[in-house]
Formats: C-alpha cells, structure tokens, sequence
C-alpha cells in the first residue's frame, strides 16, 4: 500500500481516533488525507486519487453508507473498510453490497484494517453462530434493519416499529453487551 497507488482517505468524526489512525497509517509510509464528515469526504475524493478508504458508519448528520457509492464512482477500485462502534448485520450486508471491502467493529487496531484492506470476499466469515443470539441482541438487529430501510429517519422508524421516537432514541443509545 505505497503512495503510488493512490492515497488512504480516513473518515470519522472522531477527531482524536482519526487523527490517530492517520498517524498510524503515515508510520506504515501511507499517503494519508484526513475528513471528519461525508461533506469534506467527497470534496476530497473528487480531487485526489483514493485506493483505500477507513470509513466511519455514524458520521454527524451522514451515514457511511451513503459515501459508499460516490466513493467509488470517483476512484474505481478503492477498498473500503467500514468501520462502527454500532455493529449490526444489516448495516454490515448494506456495506458490503453497496461495495465495501469489508465491516469491522470498533474498537479495530491498524493491523485488522490493513488485514482487511487485503482480505478477499471469500475469506471473510459468514459463519453463522451455532448458539441462538439474546433477544436484546436480536431486539437491536431488528431496530438496524427497520432504521436502515428508513434512511436513518428515526420518526419513521419508530413509527414502523410501534415504538415512541424518544423510546427509540433511548434504545439507540443503549447497544446491547457483547455487540
């Protein structure tokens, strides 16, 4: 992953963790640009050569999933890794049929990036658990899907699922242990 295949774009909200990820990358003698939303993202894509994009899934007012498509359509080819301190299977499948490389959960060190970056379709784990998930867990998996399929709009999304939106907004806000 030298500078001559096209820089890495960092893209997460979190000042203190992009710019520590950025570092991280620049000591592995990456060409590293930095944005801490969707807006400076694709200003940036749309003036330098990207082959390798760390994208954050919760950005302040975006979503992740939506950088996906016009990420690729400016540098054909880049691997995308999505990363999120939210994990659920249905962003995870959206991120991965909209054309990402491949979905880590936060906390994810350097080296689990730069595995995945590399990692093929085939080598990722589709395995499913053997044991039955907590209904807290299948509660939340349930509540991505349905926020997914309304665009991130949480008013619609509580409609949907028969709950308050500040009932949903507190759920949110409370992902289940272990996820």
């Amino acid at each position: 992953m030298s500078s001559g295949r096209g820089a890495c774009l960092v893209v997460d909200d979190d000042e203190d963790f992009r710019e520590a990820l950025a570092a991280a990358l620049r000591r592995r003698e990456m060409t590293v640009h930095v944005a801490g939303d969707g807006e400076a993202a694709l200003a940036l894509i749309g003036r330098t050569l990207v082959s390798h994009v760390v994208l954050d899934l919760r950005l302040v007012g975006d979503s992740g999933l939506q950088l996906i498509t016009p990420i690729l359509e400016a540098s054909p080819g880049a691997r995308i890794v999505v990363l999120t301190g939210y994990a659920s299977i249905a962003t995870a499948v959206q991120a991965i049929k909209l054309g990402a490389a491949h979905y880590l959960t936060k906390p994810a060190d350097v080296e689990e990036i730069l595995a995945a970056f590399s990692m093929r379709p085939e080598e990722q784990s589709s395995s499913v658990p053997k044991v039955p998930a907590p209904l807290s867990h299948v509660e939340w998996e349930h509540i991505q899907r349905t926020l997914l399929s309304c665009e991130g709009n949480v008013s619609e999304a509580a409609r949907k699922l028969g709950l308050h939106r500040r009932t949903l907004q507190r759920k949110l806000r409370k992902r289940p242990s272990g996820l």
